[in-house]
């Protein structure tokens, strides 16, 4: 008895082409999904936000502090520009600018409503500096009522002593606790720490100063390391040497070689001061406030503290993304935030627009002029990298702060073209597997596999170029190679799951297996009839000079493989004939 006949488990190419077309649906469906989620429970929106020429925003101007007499160098602007274009980077914000005006100010233009957060990295100069500590006391705010000051008698008021009675030998001594210097310490308003001018002060003398909130005031000691020594910051929480979390956050700050260095110094002196309270202690100052004075507990020698204080997630986050980003090299207190109108308006976005339906327009009518009903698949391949394309920007516009800048509109623009080029090549790669004499179901296939290579060889260069363009550009030119790059993603998987899986389906139909003329299909116009499988013949009764035009047309569509491929098949035969 014979053995029963198995089945064969390989999927057939309509089941394939089901597969791909359901996964681009779970797709399509997700990101809806994803955007709706954002609009009900979100802050999300349907149109996706535009960039400042589009738009408008907000305009601040900060204005460089320095000391009387100092004045800032444009290789200062530039530094504090690109750490400044760095921390909107982090943020989130796109499309901002940032740029020096007049040789003095620093000018950043935000799209959009700014929020707090991206504020406070605009208008904090993270400028950072860790003196150690040699007095701290509770805060005095103090109000004096001048009609109840009394005068004081002539000669009454003496001159105290600004200069130590001994050179300190380093920036723990006591010996940098003048006369006049305790007079300050005692005396100082924390309230009136903005106008003191502790932002600003130099770096190889004492400061008295307070801590962010107002409530500890603090007599310091020379800077000894600089904020321009970090190399690296994060945020995180504080964990205990079993690795459980306390729930408090904190900064962790790593250091360059010089930085640990220097840091290793200070905290070997103070460890050994350990008890001598507050001289134990050392600052981190950001912008001429205390951000938090710990204790050396410890001697650290790889140049890893850890800044702990009355941090929340955001507000560690956000200190760790300026110091990471670097400190600036000067100081910036805001002269101006003004609400700015768009530099293009609405009329640039129109058209912008009708440039891309022009172009797509004219896609739409090359495509069916070249390819007939078959092009059809074309014009439903751009409307799906459309909705996605769309989606995906729009996700992106209230998830991570994309905008879409005028650039943005025209990557997209030329990127119907990209997209359409795709299609032409798959296309074409059928039709010359149908003047070959393939049937359409086998000439679909085959033509696949030598399209892909061909589509994703394109593509990759695509890809790559707009990759390279968005890391060296800066501004409104990295929304163009964004869009791009994100077209060029988008139409490699449409091709995929949705062009290739719909010829596979439309090559089971009647209408394009038969080589119908509006099919764009025919065998007659491609200069090869098929009859059967992988058979083909001559049309009848057509003129010598139609069938040399046909067998001319289809030497000229074929690759540099196939040529050569012909040419040594005509040798063999050349040769086989004379030996016979």
């Amino acid at each position: 008895m014979a053995a029963p006949s198995k089945r064969s488990s390989r999927p057939t190419p309509v089941r394939k082409a089901w597969r791909s077309l359901s996964w681009l649906g779970v797709i399509i469906v997700a990101l809806f999904g994803i955007n709706a989620a954002g609009v009900i429970w979100g802050d999300g929106s349907w149109a996706p936000k535009l960039a400042l020429d589009l738009e408008g925003g907000t305009q601040i101007i900060l204005e460089p502090q320095v000391a009387d007499g100092d004045s800032v160098s444009q290789e200062q602007l530039d530094q504090a520009v690109a750490i400044i274009r760095q921390r909107v980077d982090a943020s989130g914000v796109s499309e901002a600018e940032i740029n020096t005006q007049g040789g003095q100010n620093v000018v950043v233009a935000i799209p959009g409503e700014l929020d707090e957060q991206t504020r406070a990295r605009i208008e904090s100069s993270a400028k950072l500096e860790l003196r150690p500590v040699l007095l701290a006391d509770a805060a005095t705010n103090q109000s004096i009522d001048p009609s109840a000051s009394p005068e004081p008698a002539d000669g009454a008021e003496e001159e105290l002593e600004s200069t130590p009675t001994a050179e300190p030998t380093d920036a723990s001594d006591p010996a940098w606790i003048t006369p006049a210097l305790q007079d300050e310490f005692d005396t100082f308003d924390c309230a009136a720490i903005d106008e003191s001018g502790a932002n600003v002060a130099p770096s190889d003398e004492p400061l008295v100063t307070c801590d962010a909130t107002r409530t500890i005031k603090y007599l310091l000691g020379p800077v000894e390391v600089g904020g321009e020594d970090i190399v690296d910051a994060t945020n995180g929480m504080v964990q205990t040497q079993t690795g459980a979390t306390t729930g408090q956050w904190a900064v962790n700050i790593v250091f360059n070689e010089r930085g640990a260095e220097q840091f290793a110094e200070v905290s070997q002196r103070l460890f050994a001061l350990n008890g001598q309270t507050p001289r134990d202690q050392f600052a981190f100052v950001l912008d001429g406030a205390v951000l938090s004075a710990p204790q050396m507990n410890g001697v650290i020698t790889d140049g890893r503290p850890q800044v702990t204080g009355s941090f929340t997630q955001e507000s560690s986050k956000a200190l760790a993304d300026q110091l990471k980003f670097g400190a600036l090299p000067i100081s910036f207190e805001v002269q101006s935030s003004d609400t700015i109108s768009a530099t293009l308006g609405t009329s640039q976005l129109q058209a912008g627009l009708i440039a891309g339906l022009i172009g797509l327009v004219l896609v739409v009518i090359y495509t069916l002029f070249q390819y007939r009903l078959l092009g059809t698949v074309t014009i439903a391949s751009l409307v799906i990298v459309g909705v996605i394309t769309y989606l995906t920007i729009t996700i992106l516009s209230w998830r991570e702060g994309y905008r879409l800048s005028l650039a943005g509109i025209a990557g997209l623009i030329v990127a119907i073209g990209f997209t359409a080029d795709s299609f032409i090549v798959y296309f074409e790669r059928v039709r010359d597997e149908l003047r070959d004499g393939r049937p359409l179901v086998g000439a679909v296939e085959a033509g696949w596999k030598r399209a892909l290579r061909t589509i994703l060889s394109s593509k990759g260069m695509n890809l790559l170029a707009a990759v390279v363009l968005f890391i060296l550009a800066v501004g409104s030119v990295r929304g163009f190679a964004f869009t791009l790059g994100l077209t060029t993603v988008i139409d490699v998987l449409v091709v995929i799951l949705f062009t290739h899986p719909m010829l596979q389906l439309l090559a089971q139909t009647r209408f394009f297996s038969s080589g119908h003329p509006w099919s764009g299909l025919d065998p007659k116009a491609l200069g090869a009839v098929y009859r059967g499988r992988a058979e083909f013949r001559k049309p009848v009764a057509v003129p010598a000079s139609k069938v040399a035009s046909s067998s001319r047309e289809a030497q000229r569509r074929q690759t540099i493989a196939e040529r050569k491929a012909a040419q040594v098949d005509a040798t063999v035969g050349a040769g086989e004939s004379k030996e016979s």
